[in-house]
């Protein structure tokens, strides 16, 4: 159920990218986030549910800043009967580690 940073950019780069969520509060959301990210704070995921059905046979990556936030929202998704959720291990902090050192993250 787990992703790691690396993978996921190898994905966007072969433009294979899946739907990525961005569960991370509004204003960690504005200093940085990946281009291809939908904005849904971990609070709000339960009320997208039903706008969620339209990606549930793809392949969702969860993000958040260290991968708890996004872990629990994979789980509670997964607990819903989305089967291909997916938490970015490491969340944005591995992303700026390994990827993009400039990556403004808190």
């Amino acid at each position: 159920m787990d992703i790691t940073v690396s993978e996921l950019k190898r994905r966007i780069d072969e433009d294979d990218v899946p739907v990525m969520i961005d569960v991370r509060e509004p204003h960690e959301w504005e200093m940085q986030h990946l281009p291809q990210a939908r904005k849904i704070s971990l609070a709000e995921i339960p009320r997208y549910l039903d706008e969620l059905q339209a990606v549930k046979h793809r392949e969702i990556v969860l993000i958040c800043r260290s991968g708890g936030r996004s872990g629990r929202a994979t789980q509670f998704l997964y607990q819903q009967g989305f089967k291909h959720v997916r938490n970015l291990t490491g969340g944005m902090l591995a992303w700026k580690k390994e990827i993009d050192p400039s990556f403004n993250v808190e």
